[in-house]
């Protein structure tokens, strides 16, 4: 798990950069740093440029994170920033700053004050009891009211209505747009690294 194609370094490397996004195409498999663990109203973002984790801001509100939240490496998104993951069916918390493994089962057509800002949904690939997870679908109804809910509600208190969900879509929906963040980053950001 998390190979990295990297010579050994005595410095710490800046996992958004040398970290594929995807790790087997054919299974939808990707690669994902952890920012927040469920239950959190704390949210905390990897510092693009150093790779830290820095507490972004503490909620607005007491709603917490129903799924563990990460980003995708080596992704660049609309919204300026690598692209989101809900991580869903976590039952023991994710220490944030770790790289995770996991199926893609979806994706969240999402705008935030007028920019897209896409949320992919997946399951812990090595997780056995998500095996049976293919498609957000079979998340059920409540899952999608729950998600949307906090997306749309979770600014309310400092920007009311700025959080829209659009649609929920599969897994071929999902990685197509995570292939797209993948160039746009090989294309507009990864001439940056150095």
């Amino acid at each position: 798990m998390a190979n990295i194609n990297h010579e050994p370094s005595k410095y710490m490397l800046n996992l958004l950069h040398v970290l594929p996004a995807v790790v087997d195409e054919s299974k939808c498999i990707i690669n994902a740093i952890v920012e927040v663990s469920a239950g959190s109203i704390n949210k905390y973002e990897l510092i693009t440029e150093s790779g830290q984790l820095k507490l972004d801001r503490v909620g607005y509100s007491s709603m917490a994170y129903p799924f563990t939240y990460g980003a995708i490496p080596m992704t660049w998104d609309q919204d300026n920033d690598p692209l989101d993951v809900e991580v869903v069916n976590v039952t023991e918390p994710l220490v944030p700053g770790s790289v995770v493994e996991l199926r893609v089962i979806g994706i969240m057509k999402y705008i935030d004050g007028g920019e897209v800002d896409d949320k992919i949904i997946a399951v812990i690939s090595e997780d056995k009891r998500q095996d049976h997870i293919t498609h957000v679908d079979q998340l059920g109804e409540y899952f999608k009211k729950q998600t949307q809910y906090y997306w749309e509600n979770y600014k309310a208190l400092k920007k009311p209505g700025t959080g829209v969900v659009e649609t929920f879509h599969g897994p071929e929906e999902a990685m197509k747009v995570i292939k797209e963040c993948v160039d746009v980053y090989a294309k507009n950001y990864a001439s940056k690294v150095k």
